[in-house]
């Protein structure tokens, strides 16, 4: 399953053309200039993700957040998968290994992005690409909301 821009697991991406990805970039700039109005309510739900995702270029900052070496890091609190990926270890149904007692995050100030991300541009986005690859429905006039910056009328 390929990833974009390194933190999203879309199905099917891979497969799409290149002005379907002109679209999907436009989408994830529109949901990026939303972002500041989604702050973060400390609720951990982000920290239950099945698929917290660490960038390659994130894991020396988030190891040193957490405040233990790199070769812990790799073999205790992440693993990486047949296809590249590096996800943090955590049981199926559990929190994040850097949620803490009192719901809020260790590492704040260095999580992942696709932690930061949580909760608009992740659920925002991720509907775009589902409804678009999935459902079909989301085709002409989404793509022309996108291009415009506005809402279309229903």
């Amino acid at each position: 399953m390929a990833l974009y821009r390194g933190k999203y697991q879309l199905e099917g991406l891979a497969k799409i053309s290149p002005e379907m990805e002109k679209d999907l970039d436009l989408a994830y700039d529109i949901c990026m200039s939303y972002r500041g109005m989604f702050p973060c309510e400390m609720c951990g739900k982000c920290c239950h993700q099945p698929n917290i995702i660490i960038r390659p270029e994130e894991v020396d900052r988030v190891s040193t957040a957490a405040g233990v070496d790199l070769y812990t890091f790799m073999t205790r609190y992440v693993y990486q998968t047949s296809d590249g990926r590096i996800l943090i270890n955590k049981k199926e149904d559990g929190p994040c290994p850097f949620l803490g007692k009192d719901r809020r995050c260790t590492i704040w100030e260095d999580r992942p992005e696709i932690c930061d991300d949580f909760p608009y541009l992740v659920s925002m986005f991720v509907s775009i690409w589902h409804l678009r690859t999935r459902m079909r429905t989301y085709s002409t006039w989404s793509a022309t909301w996108m291009r415009s910056g506005r809402a279309p009328r229903r």
